[in-house]
């Protein structure tokens, strides 16, 4: 089994995660990526897999796939223990929209934060300041209905899902960018606190940050 992964690919990490709580073997290629330039060029292989030329893309056998939600989805059915789904129908549905939640709700709130970790454009940097601060007011609004939904829970389900790393990676993101800090909300702090001290999730958190020192020491060495 081979990943293809990208340093500060949220969606390459949330798979990187669910093979190691898995404890699939696999190799990990690291393409590679700068702020300035981004994945360009692209992975030849990466772009044979898939037709935007994105990572994540996972090669299992003669299967090759792309895309994280689905990638995860094929984890789990060819993968299946330890779960990383709710068992019956009505939860695992319930784990998809959280998971898709994450993704599609919640990080389009984190994007407009990104240019402060990339080399600045004066020209541009009030009103890209100026669009990250209204991001961030709905950013904590996230963080409130996240923090009520934890309460008195471990995890957003019964056990550790997909959709806990997919939001755990959706907050890590605003966090490193300086988007709006958790302490006004215990329950999700805990949350984060504890996937933060498992493995899996440790190493993510270690190595986003080497590749944030790496890549933008002025901003986070």
């Amino acid at each position: 089994m081979t990943l293809y992964s990208g340093p500060l690919s949220l969606f390459s990490r949330k798979v990187e995660i669910a093979l190691a709580e898995k404890g699939l073997a696999h190799e990990r290629v690291m393409v590679p990526f700068t702020q300035t330039e981004g994945y360009q060029p692209k992975h030849p292989a990466v772009l044979a897999a898939n037709p935007k030329g994105q990572v994540p893309v996972l090669a299992d056998g003669d299967l090759t796939l792309f895309d994280s939600t689905v990638i995860l989805d094929y984890l789990e059915d060819a993968y299946p223990t330890p779960p990383l789904f709710p068992r019956d129908a009505a939860g695992r549905a319930r784990c998809r929209l959280a998971e898709l939640e994450a993704d599609e709700i919640v990080m389009p709130d984190v994007r407009p934060l990104m240019h402060r970790s990339e080399p600045p454009d004066p020209a541009r940097l009030e009103a890209q300041e100026a669009g990250a601060r209204q991001a961030e007011e709905s950013l904590r609004g996230h963080w409130r209905r996240l923090d009520a939904r934890l309460a008195g829970r471990d995890f957003l389900f019964d056990g550790l899902t997909v959709a806990d790393i997919a939001v755990f990676m959706t907050v890590l993101f605003a966090l490193r960018l300086h988007g709006p800090g958790l302490e006004a909300f215990p329950a999700l702090a805990a949350w984060y606190e504890r996937l933060s001290a498992r493995p899996a999730f440790a190493k993510v958190l270690a190595e986003v940050a080497a590749a944030d020192r790496e890549l933008s020491p002025a901003l986070f060495g």
